[in-house]
């Protein structure tokens, strides 16, 4: 399959060369130049995506690990990414996949139509598209999302939401759930540690409420002495209430050294349970902890009467008290999301996939 096709998100800059249009990082490139993202570049006078058809690799995973927890609970996913990033996290935890710089890392090759046919033979509800950020395989992701509706199955963006207006809303058109990584408050954060800026991811986010009907949730990755402070945190949980209202979930999550930020320490417990308490404290309705083991953080309550709805252990489902239309079976209130009837079943399981192999 050709892993080469024409995009249309780019333009010619006033010196002859081709400006990027799909993030705001608007990489100018000469002819056989790459962007930052390294799978967009200049080939014959126009900006090709180098990775289409190609993947790093195919895995079933629980939704709640994208993490969504109000997208089809317990349900089973097929995951998968390609190769680059348009960002350039220092902390990132999946850089051998995301600063991947050989094509030889994409090693799965599979036509849209095949992921799909493949996600309905496991049984998954959706597909996912995360380990790298999709917005730089936007082409791909796209025709993976048309083929996947065909067949009712649902898809997933994992994502930085770094990405421009014209470009974002063609992205998230194919969309129908969406983790966005709130990678921080401060542009500071963005401009000295991710190489970006908040403001457009702010603005995404807002366009995702405001003028979509994509499930979305919100993750921020907590680092000591970078994003962790009670004022950020505050003021962050501040504008999520503010601007998107008490019922966009929130998930704080725990850093470990990676990349080229081996030097911090992982995120104490402590930290997240803060994290979480300050965004109840704003208001918000449901906030979750991540990358521990901390019951409470899991778990799903009530915001009216403060039951537990949906009691996790790590990945595992234990107690389900909805009702069959979505409502607390305690008091009636219908909680914020998207529930099937009765919950799923895949556990914590995690299931590598072959993708060119018979099912």
């Amino acid at each position: 399959m050709q892993s080469i096709v024409p995009t249309q998100y780019w333009h010619v800059a006033d010196d002859g060369r081709l400006v990027c249009d799909v993030c705001p990082r608007a990489c100018k490139l000469q002819e056989g130049q790459q962007g930052l993202c390294f799978v967009r570049a200049r080939q014959n006078d126009r900006i090709v995506l180098t990775s289409y058809g190609r993947s790093s690799g195919f895995c079933i995973d629980p939704i709640e690990k994208k993490p969504l927890n109000h997208f089809l609970p317990g349900s089973a996913v097929l995951s998968f990414g390609t190769a680059g990033c348009n960002l350039s996290c220092k902390f990132c935890q999946n850089w051998d996949i995301s600063k991947a710089r050989e094509m030889d890392r994409l090693c799965n090759q599979a036509e849209p139509e095949r992921i799909a046919e493949v996600a309905a033979g496991h049984q998954c509800r959706s597909v996912a598209f995360t380990y790298n950020d999709p917005v730089i395989f936007l082409e791909y992701a796209n025709d993976t999302a048309d083929a996947c509706h065909q067949l009712g199955i649902q898809t997933v963006a994992v994502t930085a939401a770094y990405i421009n207006s014209s470009a974002g809303q063609d992205f998230f058109s194919h969309v129908d759930a969406a983790n966005i990584d709130l990678k921080a408050f401060t542009d500071r954060f963005y401009r000295k540690i991710c190489g970006g800026h908040l403001q457009p991811v702010l603005d995404t986010i807002q366009y995702l409420h405001d003028e979509t009907q994509v499930w979305m949730e919100l993750t921020t990755l907590i680092i000591a002495g970078e994003n962790d402070s009670e004022a950020e945190i505050r003021a962050m949980s501040d504008w999520v209430m503010d601007n998107l209202g008490p019922d966009v979930p929130m998930h704080f999550s725990a850093f470990h050294p990676d990349w080229k930020m081996r030097d911090k320490p992982a995120t104490a417990l402590q930290s997240l349970i803060n994290a979480r308490q300050y965004a109840m404290q704003s208001g918000i309705n449901y906030v979750y902890t991540g990358n521990v083991h901390y019951q409470p953080g899991d778990t799903t309550y009530c915001p009216n009467c403060q039951s537990v709805l949906i009691e996790r252990d790590w990945y595992n489902l234990n107690h389900w008290q909805l009702t069959p239309d979505g409502c607390c079976s305690h008091c009636g209130y219908k909680p914020a999301g998207v529930f099937d009837r009765q919950p799923g079943n895949w556990g914590a399981k995690r299931l590598p996939v072959n993708i060119q192999a018979n099912f």
